[in-house]
């Protein structure tokens, strides 16, 4: 079964495709050992396939599925053609029905005995002139954020800088801070902009230059480090990898074609030495909690681009795991997490 559905925004969310305001997508629900599991196919400009290509696969997915009764068949189809969303909902709800079936969370059934029962998030304080980036970076450590991501690239590198220096100041030494230019910089404003953040003690630098440019990004000084996020639309995961490029891989489930494949791609980088952050293409509370499964089960998972339930005006259904004081929970129930009859377009 497939339903369509279209979440307005909190806030219009800005991207390199122009202006969102509203997140369509589609539930997915699919029988599968004995039980029903659903999954979420939220597709973003610039990062997945369009809502139609997305419609179509599913479509052809679910039709073959069901005619063969074989819908492990139908996931594998989608595989390398192009269309992550709808690979991640197919996915997703066979997760979930495998899951259920065997009476364990999905954290557990992707990652072993012992996945945590919370994950650190960070708090997005976004793009916005210094004074008031100071003013939402404390409001998010009085709420009990304790890592915070700062936007970096709109801006000159050299008022962005001042931005990161204020909110230095203000937070504090103990609060972990990370910028993400979103492949804004340019090789020599990279260069200077990394110069000048080393002293404020970043976390890391997420996508500091385009996409495309891995060896740009293997060249870069070894201070601050070096995250990647967008490079992961236009590579596999491995190339970046082999390519030495990153310190972290910023891991968005439904971009990569599902929280399995998520948690796979994490596995592989910290066997190479390169830490995970899982994160969200802002999605409904279905893609969501999946990518908090995934989370959990990394073991000592770094905080994590989860808390992004508030920048929905509304959303599918309850929210199984909430923020806390910095940190998700992680749902125990089996599978996802999520009653089925509590979500609807």
């Amino acid at each position: 079964m497939i339903e369509e559905f279209s979440l307005p925004l909190a806030e219009p969310l800005s991207t390199a495709d122009g202006a969102i305001e509203r997140r369509d997508g589609f539930l997915v629900e699919v029988s599968h050992r004995g039980t029903a599991g659903i999954g979420e196919s939220t597709p973003l400009p610039g990062w997945t396939e369009s809502v139609e290509e997305c419609r179509t696969a599913l479509d052809a997915a679910l039709e073959t599925g069901s005619d063969e009764g074989d819908y492990r068949a139908a996931l594998r189809s989608l595989a390398g053609e192009g269309v992550p969303a709808a690979r991640h909902g197919l996915s997703t709800a066979l997760l979930d029905a495998d899951a259920r079936a065997e009476g364990v969370p999905l954290a557990r059934w992707l990652g072993g005995d012992r996945p945590a029962s919370s994950v650190p998030v960070n708090a997005t304080v976004g793009d916005a002139d210094r004074e008031t980036t100071v003013e939402r970076a404390e409001t998010a450590v009085d709420r009990g954020f304790d890592c915070l991501k700062l936007k970096v690239g709109a801006r000159p590198v050299e008022a962005n800088v001042e931005r990161v220096a204020a909110v230095r100041r203000a937070v504090g030494e103990d609060v972990t801070l990370r910028v993400d230019a979103n492949g804004a910089w340019g090789p020599d404003d990279a260069a200077n902009a990394m110069d000048a953040l080393a002293e404020f003690d970043l976390q890391y630098v997420e996508q500091p230059l385009a996409a495309s440019d891995l060896d740009g990004h293997a060249d870069l000084p070894d201070e601050p480090a070096v995250a990647l996020d967008e490079a992961l639309v236009e590579h596999p995961a491995a190339d970046v990898l082999d390519a030495d490029a990153a310190d972290y891989l910023v891991l968005k489930p439904m971009a990569l074609g599902g929280p399995g494949d998520a948690h796979a791609i994490a596995e592989r980088a910290r066997e190479a030495g390169v830490e995970p952050v899982i994160s969200t293409t802002v999605d409904g509370v279905v893609a969501r909690t999946a990518a908090v499964h995934v989370a959990a089960a990394v073991p000592d998972v770094e905080p994590c681009g989860l808390a992004t339930a508030d920048l929905l005006a509304a959303d599918l259904g309850p929210d199984p795991a909430p923020v806390e004081d910095g940190r998700v929970r992680v749902p125990d129930g089996p599978g996802l997490g999520i009653d089925p009859a509590e979500v609807s377009p």
